[in-house]
């Protein structure tokens, strides 16, 4: 079955400019280029016009966290909340509306202290004046960090007694007891005891890809694969519930088994599901303030830098085991002293084997543009959560401070330094936005309006590739995906409009329309 496009602008994406059709044969890309040359090639072929629309590589996701979203579909939204007694109030009403009995967790997700009118996270005491018979849980925006109730605490097993973990801390009251606080590794590490209900995540995990979907990406990420991830996955993938490509990378420190019992999984699709690779975590969040910095916050603490997850010796490690191996490897890196661990440790790692990995330097917010030029060599991608410029630019100043936080997300000095980039979302942090992204790496304005980092704008073809070319290159998909060229898959994407000839204040209002996966649609926009 053939399909011509046509009648709109097509961007290949392979180089600059525009052609005027498509044509799409067996899930596949047959020829792309002026309608008179190509139409002959679309005897037969169902004709699609597009009505002064815009046709591009299908988005490729950068960077998410899928079966996180996932989850968080089943929990209640506390994004936008302006107060903790509105959090109370939502926390109390969810409960309500799904009926859940004394005992049974509540759990709520997206708050952000900085929205909030008393500016802090919310007191254990706080989530059990309005859940006193249930265990609750709040989980920031970031997903570093989060509050659990008295309750909570007791099921989880947090005592005064219970130690910091390497890479976290809970926080406790004057007594040396707990306060409900969680913070980074002990967030996480405590956050995976809350059982789960393998039937409601399947469900979810479906809803979530229509999440992708409505916005264009056909390849998504799972960012951080452990036992129960994977195991989620696979299962969907077993029962063919999988639409998109997810490409998944599995957590360093717990991956051998996995890792090993699913090696026909590295590299490679199966049933839309394939290890990409290994995730290590070197640092936490700038707007939670654990991001791992050379200079102190603002404000607070004096002197306080935030701290990394681990020292030298077994980053070093971490990172030849992936040399080794031959695997690609994503490092979260947020603070520019946890950018500057991973160049120095990698640049050992890749002197000892020389292996070609494609590492991604995974969010790179306050990676110094003194620093960017030590990619390239190295071969390293690095992958922008350049949104960060809007949802949080202004509290970045507050913590940072204008030079600094006007640097963040250095997209252009990436472009100039001939590093190869791209752009995510980190879903469930916000949405996946790519057009969002787009509008922010071209304008770069904050919520309250001010151009942040003027000099780190991108033009709009190259905020593309970062979403379309780059992105399937960091993924080692440069030959399947990223550009229309014949002979790679039809994963397409319709917008309303072309990008590249509308005002670049205006991309933010651009709308998805059809995504075309392999050939076919797999949802339909409104």
């Amino acid at each position: 079955m053939k399909t011509l496009y046509f009648g709109g602008a097509v961007l290949p994406m392979d180089r600059p400019g525009k052609a005027q059709a498509l044509v799409v044969e067996d899930g596949k890309i047959l020829a792309v280029g002026a309608l008179e040359e190509i139409e002959p090639l679309a005897q037969g072929a169902r004709r699609v016009d597009l009505e002064g629309r815009a046709l591009l590589p299908a988005f490729v996701d950068g960077h998410s966290h899928i079966t996180a979203l996932a989850q968080t579909l089943g929990l209640c939204q506390l994004s936008g909340c302006g107060s903790l007694e509105e959090m109370g109030r939502r926390m109390k009403a969810f409960r309500e509306r799904w009926a859940i009995p004394a005992g049974e967790w509540v759990i709520g997700f997206g708050y952000d202290p900085n929205d909030l009118r008393e500016g802090r996270h919310p007191t254990k005491g706080e989530l059990d004046a309005a859940l006193p018979d249930c265990p609750a849980m709040v989980t920031h925006a970031s997903g570093h960090m989060g509050v659990v109730n008295s309750l909570g605490l007791q099921r989880l097993g947090v005592t005064a007694g219970t130690p910091d973990p390497e890479g976290g801390r809970i926080g406790r009251l004057e007594d040396g007891s707990p306060s409900g606080y969680l913070e980074e590794a002990a967030f996480t590490t405590m956050g995976s005891r809350i059982p789960r209900d393998p039937e409601a995540g399947l469900k979810n995990l479906e809803r979530a890809q229509q999440v992708y979907f409505s916005q264009g990406i056909a390849t998504i990420h799972e960012g951080l694969a452990r036992q129960p991830e994977w195991d989620l996955l696979a299962s969907a993938a077993a029962k063919g519930l999988l639409r998109g490509d997810v490409a998944a990378y599995v957590d360093i420190q717990d991956s051998a088994a996995l890792l090993a019992e699913h090696r026909d999984h590295l590299g490679q699709y199966r049933s839309r599901l394939k290890i990409a690779g290994y995730k290590l975590f070197l640092d936490g969040s700038p707007q939670g303030r654990t991001a791992w910095v050379e200079q102190p916050y603002l404000g607070g603490e004096p002197g306080y830098r935030g701290y990394p997850v681990h020292q030298d010796g077994q980053v070093l490690a971490f990172l030849e085991q992936a040399q080794r191996e031959g695997v690609q490897i994503a490092v979260h890196c947020n603070g520019d002293a946890a950018a500057e661990q991973l160049l120095r440790c990698y640049e050992q790692a890749f002197a000892r084997y020389g292996r070609d990995i494609r590492p991604v330097m995974v969010h790179a917010q306050l990676l110094r543009p003194d620093q960017v030029p030590r990619l390239k060599p190295l071969g390293m991608v690095a992958s922008f959560f350049v949104a960060h410029v809007y949802h949080w630019g202004d509290v970045h100043v507050a913590n940072f401070g204008q030079e600094r936080a006007s640097q963040i997300s250095p997209a252009r000095t990436a472009l100039d330094s001939g590093v190869v980039f791209d752009f995510h979302q980190d879903s469930p942090v916000i949405p996946p936005n790519m057009v969002e992204s787009l509008w922010c790496a071209v304008c770069r304005r904050t919520k309250s309006g001010q151009v942040l980092g003027e000099n780190q704008r991108l033009p709009v073809w190259e905020a593309l590739r970062a979403v379309t070319s780059n992105a399937a290159y960091a993924l080692f998909e440069e030959g399947q995906k990223g550009t229309l060229s014949p002979g790679k898959r039809a994963d397409l994407v319709l917008l309303d409009r072309d990008p590249l000839s509308c005002p670049p204040e205006e991309l933010k209002d651009i709308r998805v329309g059809e995504p075309i996966k392999d050939g076919a649609p797999v949802y339909k926009n409104e």
